[in-house]
């Protein structure tokens, strides 16, 4: 796989520049918007932080709000990939029926021009976390492994589900339902160990494992749990492979059903 995408990497960068460029294309905020949603995210979660202070009587400091504006970016990269990518199929028949080439391309360039905006947002989050003195260590170096295992879960079920709408066209309804109720059950505006021994159900969702890792090197400054970086790393790895070998087995089958 990877050897057939380095072919045809020149098709992959243009795919991806093609999905950015048509998101922004006559934006008035142009990529100001890859910051907008993720603020709005933000502020959301602060408040329904800030509710939960105020009923339990403990202030809400500098840190909490941190740490839920340093996990809204990873999840909000999550949700907008799956979104784009279940479609990337099906919405460029002509690509798929006409022409060869290894058809992962087309959802991980949905997934690629989801990265840029998150790499833009990232920056931004980056300086407001010096602002506000959250400061940085040598637990930051777990960071790039954190972002390539929530890569690898992103590109898995990417190829899973692009594969399966193009089959059953109400998958992305499904994925839509699955991705809308999902943060209630992912800890992107709570910490998993508020809700005690209910902790570890929640942390079987890769997501919320990266996630809970991502919040402990980047804001408490403090190693990941090892055993849940453990698991999320076989889980990512399993997901793509699976993924992959899906796309891959039902690529012939394509054309025909498009």
């Amino acid at each position: 796989m990877f050897a057939e995408l380095f072919k045809y990497r020149d098709l992959l960068f243009m795919l991806t520049l093609r999905d950015i460029r048509i998101r922004y294309k006559q934006a008035v905020m142009g990529f100001v918007w890859a910051i907008f949603m993720p603020i709005i995210a933000v502020l959301a979660g602060i408040i329904i932080k800030k509710a939960m202070a105020i009923v339990s009587g403990k202030p809400m400091d500098m840190a909490s709000v941190a740490s839920i504006s340093v996990k809204v970016l990873p999840w909000t990269f999550f949700i907008s990939s799956l979104r784009l990518s279940v479609q990337s199929l099906v919405g460029n028949p002509n690509l798929v029926t006409k022409i060869y080439f290894p058809r992962e391309v087309l959802p991980l360039a949905s997934i690629l021009a989801c990265l840029f905006d998150f790499i833009i947002a990232s920056i931004a989050l980056f300086i407001l976390l010096m602002i506000i003195h959250i400061g940085a260590s040598l637990y930051l170096l777990w960071l790039p492994v954190l972002l390539i295992f929530l890569f690898l879960f992103t590109a898995g079920l990417g190829l899973l589900l692009s594969c399966a709408n193009l089959f059953f066209r109400d998958v992305k309804h499904i994925v839509e339902i699955v991705l809308m109720f999902g943060i209630f059950f992912t800890p992107v505006f709570y910490e998993a160990s508020t809700f005690g021994r209910m902790k570890n159900i929640l942390l079987l969702n890769p997501v919320g494992s990266i996630l809970e890792c991502i919040n402990s090197v980047v804001v408490l400054h403090k190693t990941p749990g090892m055993f849940w970086l453990a698991y999320a790393g076989i889980i990512s790895v399993l997901i793509f492979i699976l993924g992959y070998r899906f796309f891959h087995n039902k690529e012939s089958s394509f054309a025909e059903n498009i």
